[in-house]
């Protein structure tokens, strides 16, 4: 047998060995931390996914455990980043926080009176149309998670695709109805 299927089979040899020794502690580790139990697996699998890859690319890790859990916690911190999904309802852009309007702040009270209630009308109506400039795929997504409370989970299993897609998608239908109710907003603040 050539030495080169020799170091092969001893790496996957080492590579089984980590995996079956550091994957409970590994797992524990990612599930204090990742409520969902779907995304601590899919974390637990890009970490050993990684691990593969770095051997197959001939860059040996000299202390794996470590080299795990560092790439874990790497993991876990783009899982954070990506799953922050946008929202009518937080208040995001530049300057203070006093300067950035959400929903709440549009939508005038019903109980305040005839005016508020046909200002609120309006715009709902507004939202209504901006909803219908959106593309398909960006309203459906939109609706499904903002109005019907659904999560990027079961729409991901709904429509196979993943859930960074539809959390893009949501982000470019929040951006497009906050210029779209804001632009309203001054209309209504300038009478």
């Amino acid at each position: 047998m050539p030495s080169n299927d020799w170091t092969i089979i001893e790496q996957n040899q080492l590579l089984s060995q980590a995996m079956e020794r550091d994957e409970p502690r590994l797992r524990s580790f990612i599930r204090k931390y990742v409520a969902d139990s779907g995304d601590a697996e899919d974390v637990l699998q890009d970490v050993f996914y990684e691990l593969l890859e770095t051997y197959r690319l001939m860059k040996p890790v000299e202390h794996v455990t470590a080299w795990l859990f560092r790439v874990a916690r790497n993991r876990m911190i783009d899982l954070f980043r990506r799953t922050k999904a946008s929202s009518l309802n937080e208040p995001t852009g530049p300057g203070d926080a006093d300067d950035v309007l959400v929903l709440e702040d549009l939508l005038p009270s019903a109980e305040a009176g005839p005016e508020a209630a046909y200002a609120r009308n309006l715009l709902i109506d507004a939202l209504d149309d901006a909803l219908e400039e959106l593309p398909p795929m960006q309203r459906d997504v939109f609706v499904a998670h903002e109005l019907e409370g659904r999560s990027f989970k079961e729409i991901s299993a709904d429509t196979g695709l993943s859930v960074n897609t539809l959390l893009s998608r949501k982000h470019y239908a929040v951006l497009h109805l906050r210029r779209r109710l804001q632009s309203i907003h001054e209309d209504f603040a300038s009478k």
